[in-house]
């Protein structure tokens, strides 16, 4: 077997990833399931990053680039390749090919932009909203995704069915998808749900599984596990009958995702947020979401082993495709944080029952060694997923000791004071009430209104003119009118 190029040994020392075993999926099959930039955009990925496979997949990203019109990403293959083996001859330029290429597209690219020219001259709508898509879809077959936006986002000023507004939306999605924008990727499948004619069997609801898988995708890029399960598992089975070698299969999403990587994604995303009850309920009970987990069944065993509270085979199941995992587009930055996760899960389960347990027992019982078995309590603990506490020299793990009893006579005393306190306050109040030495407020400026018109001592108002001096000796009041003073 030939050694491991330095690229690898550099990469690792950098902190990227690195897998050195052999994936359990077979490169050809496997890439023959995606169709368009996603087939070159995963052999990239793989060839960087395996070292099994990286010759295997950076010639086929190489070859599958040349079969299309985006230059940049073709030299960006034969880079990578000549980044990780710089001695291979394919890791050379094909000049020809570059410049016979470079002129077809600007060719191409003036013959659109002037078609919509000239469907602006006419302002034909449904003219200009094709000719933007055109000019949008080129845009993105070439690799120009800013422009594809711009493109495709000038087709709404010419739109005029929700069925177009639907379809620009998808182009929208799709794009925002290649770019990494997954806030933009969640507002485009917002709009599309919440177009007129969706939920009544329509174009619309025929485009759900995608919508749902996109939308998934999208929150599990950003760490929403919990909503990213929800709307995978929320997919319709529609998309298990698409045939994945026909381009224009409306239930095809194979330029994406296959059904294959919805059962995955959702799967791992549900064992990472749910517990035992939701996992039954939600995924091992859901008719729809099942027909994906019989694509993928170690799944559904993991998730069922995890159900049936035996951790160590979900786990075990886990590590063995830890290494398929890595290698997918999508899954691989999240692939530590969901096992780190799940692990976590079970170890709480576990720990539930007992005062204390050696670290050589959990470690068995997990299907790990010690210092990665206590890695994983120190974080736990630090996050405060677990409340317990190792002791380092017996190597032991302890839960905190609670005394109830205490608890209840701690809680009777404080509650005990509390109404002492609120007792005295209340007798203290109404000694200074009976004592006369309450402060009461002052009297408003509106009430000495009202006064003065409702008359002195509540009586008629006084005539026009009057005015209220005050008080006399003997308690009258007195007013100085017309009449002069008078009681």
């Amino acid at each position: 077997m030939a050694a491991e190029p330095p690229y690898f040994e550099e990469a690792q020392a950098a902190g990227r990833v690195v897998v050195t075993g052999h994936p359990k999926f077979e490169l050809d099959a496997y890439i023959a399931n995606y169709r368009g930039k996603t087939r070159i955009h995963r052999l990239h990925h793989i060839g960087t990053h395996s070292t099994q496979l990286y010759i295997e997949a950076l010639t086929a990203a190489i070859a599958e680039a040349k079969r299309g019109k985006d230059v940049q990403l073709y030299e960006a293959m034969v880079s990578a390749l000549h980044e990780v083996v710089p001695e291979d001859l394919r890791a050379t330029l094909d000049i020809a090919w570059v410049d016979r290429t470079t002129k077809e597209v600007k060719m191409e690219t003036d013959r659109l932009e002037l078609e919509l020219k000239g469907y602006k001259n006419n302002l034909i709508k449904e003219s200009i909203r094709m000719g933007c898509e055109d000019l949008g879809r080129h845009y993105h077959l070439i690799g120009d995704l800013p422009n594809a936006i711009k493109a495709y986002s000038k087709e709404r000023e010419s739109v005029q069915t929700p069925a177009h507004v639907a379809i620009m939306n998808m182009h929208l999605m799709h794009v925002s998808i290649d770019q990494g924008n997954w806030l933009s990727v969640q507002s485009s499948v917002q709009k599309l749900r919440s177009l007129p004619g969706s939920g009544s069997g329509g174009e619309i609801d025929s485009a759900q599984p995608k919508l749902a898988a996109a939308m998934g995708l999208a929150q599990m890029a950003t760490g929403s596990y919990k909503d990213a399960a929800l709307s995978f598992l929320g997919a319709d089975p529609r998309m298990l009958q698409a045939k994945l070698d026909h381009p224009n299969d409306p239930d095809a999403y194979n330029e994406i995702l296959t059904t294959n990587d919805v059962a995955v994604y959702g799967g791992l995303c549900a064992l990472a947020s749910m517990d035992r009850y939701e996992l039954q309920a939600r995924v091992l009970d859901n008719s729809n979401f099942r027909n994906y987990l019989e694509l993928e069944p170690h799944v559904r065993r993991a998730i069922s082993f995890f159900v049936a509270s035996k951790y160590s085979a979900c786990l075990q199941i886990l590590e063995s495709y830890r290494a398929d995992y890595l290698l997918d587009l999508y899954l691989h930055r999240h692939v530590n944080e969901i096992y780190f996760r799940v692990r976590s899960k079970a170890i709480v389960q576990y720990f539930i029952p007992f005062s204390c347990v050696t670290l050589a027992a959990l470690a068995t019982a997990f299907n790990t060694d010690e210092p990665t078995i206590e890695r994983t309590l120190v974080d736990m603990i630090g996050n405060g997923s677990l409340d317990a506490r190792i002791d380092l020299e017996k190597r032991v793990l302890l839960a905190k000791q609670v005394d109830d009893r205490r608890e209840v006579h701690e809680g009777a005393l404080a509650m005990a004071k509390d109404y002492e306190r609120t007792l005295q306050l209340r007798l203290l109040r109404m000694e200074i009430i009976n004592a006369g030495l309450e402060v009461k407020p002052p009297v408003a400026k509106d009430v000495m209104s009202m006064s003065s018109l409702t008359g002195p001592r509540g009586g008629p108002p006084s005539m026009a003119g009057d005015v209220f001096t005050g008080m006399d000796a003997k308690g009258k009041g007195k007013h100085v009118g017309s009449g002069g003073l008078f009681p």
